[in-house]
């Protein structure tokens, strides 16, 4: 199959890797250079997308993200650019096109239970304009989009993590946190290019969620560092679950963070 990733950031450059070991062909759009010599790479704006000049397009991977955190660039780079990528692939033979939102749509903050089958009401202008990108590429490819939604996605037992442990002498709060890690995420991407009968959205998460001061409290103990005090019992964020992805029988190698 020829995939073409439209955005090409480090959860892009994974997934293709292992597509390309696969025997697929990859081209990539984004708008800075790119050195992999398994895919060709195109320096393209996504607003005035031209797919003119490549072989025909059989999959598609968007993957999308704004330089910033504001509404204006929320606006115009996940909304705004869905027109003109779908007129760019509508000459192209495009069995699915898989979308990688967020879980952000979903409103909760206090503690709820998330999973697929809770409706996704925004609490937030970022999260409404993530939902409108994903109702807009529903209707531009009712029968091939597929989205995905991943909680905060990790690499590692990253420095930021452990100068948190350093630094953290008190907590506010109960806050959960829920992860992915990268490399899952990635092969679930392209697990669900070969997934048969598929729903319209997924989350894809680690099925661990976990307040935040435990973790910081793990690796305090683990370094030998003061143990940072729980201000309060109150509850903030959601613990999120993705049954669907297990339903499809993928399986995570990355379980906790």
């Amino acid at each position: 199959m020829h995939i073409l990733f439209i955005g090409y950031g480090k959860t892009s450059q994974r997934a293709a890797k292992l597509l390309f070991a696969a025997g697929h062909q990859i081209t990539t759009i984004s708008q800075s250079p790119k050195t992999d010599a398994y895919a060709n790479h195109l320096i393209q704006d996504v607003h005035q997308l031209d797919l003119s000049g490549i072989a025909p397009v059989d999959a598609v991977y968007v993957l999308l993200s704004p330089n910033e955190s504001t509404v204006e660039a929320y606006q115009q780079t996940y909304v705004d650019s869905v027109q003109p990528i779908a007129q760019a692939l509508k000459t192209h033979p495009i069995r699915r096109i898989i979308v990688v939102s967020s879980t952000r749509v979903y409103g909760e903050n206090a503690g709820e239970r998330v999973d697929d089958d809770t409706v996704a009401l925004p609490s937030d202008e970022q999260g409404r304009l993530l939902l409108q990108m994903e109702q807009l590429y529903q209707t531009a490819f009712p029968a091939q989009c597929v989205i995905i939604r991943p909680t905060g996605i990790y690499s590692s037992a990253s420095a930021r993590m452990q100068k948190l442990a350093e630094m953290t002498k008190s907590y506010p709060n109960i806050q959960w946190s829920n992860r992915i890690h990268i490399d899952d995420l990635a092969r679930f991407l392209v697990f669900m290019l070969h997934v048969e009968h598929t729903e319209k959205s997924y989350i894809c998460t680690n099925n661990y969620p976990q307040p935040l001061h435990e973790r910081i409290l793990e690796l305090q103990r683990e370094l030998g560092l003061p143990e940072l005090v729980l201000q309060s019992n109150s509850e903030t964020g959601k613990r999120i679950f993705a049954e669907r992805m297990l339903e499809t029988g993928f399986q995570l190698e990355h379980d906790c963070f």
